[in-house]
C-alpha cells in the first residue's frame, strides 16, 4: 500500500475546514463586539468612550480576515497547480 500523501486533496480538504473554522470565529467575534458596543451604548469606534474589550476584539478579527485572505489565496493556488 501507498501512504497517503499530507498534501494534494488531503490538504486542500484541512486548509478548507480551517478556513471555515475561522470564518466561524470572525462570525462569534462579530457577535461579541455587537454585545460590548451595545453594553457600552456606543457603536462609533473613533468616539473616546468606545470600549476597549471591542476595540480589541474588532483587532482580533481583523487579523483573522487577513489570515484568511492569505490562506484562500493559498488555497486558490494549490487547486489551480493541481
Amino acid at each position: 500500500m501507498h501512504e497517503v500523501s499530507r498534501s494534494g486533496a488531503d490538504g486542500e480538504i484541512r486548509l478548507d475546514a480551517l478556513i471555515a473554522d475561522l470564518w466561524w470565529r470572525v462570525r462569534l467575534l462579530n457577535t461579541d463586539i455587537l454585545e460590548e458596543e451595545a453594553r457600552a451604548g456606543v457603536f462609533d469606534a473613533q468616539q473616546p468612550s468606545y470600549p476597549a474589550l471591542a476595540a480589541n476584539l474588532r483587532a482580533r478579527r481583523d487579523n483573522l480576515v487577513s489570515t484568511i485572505g492569505v490562506l484562500e489565496q493559498r488555497a486558490r493556488s494549490a487547486s489551480e497547480a493541481a
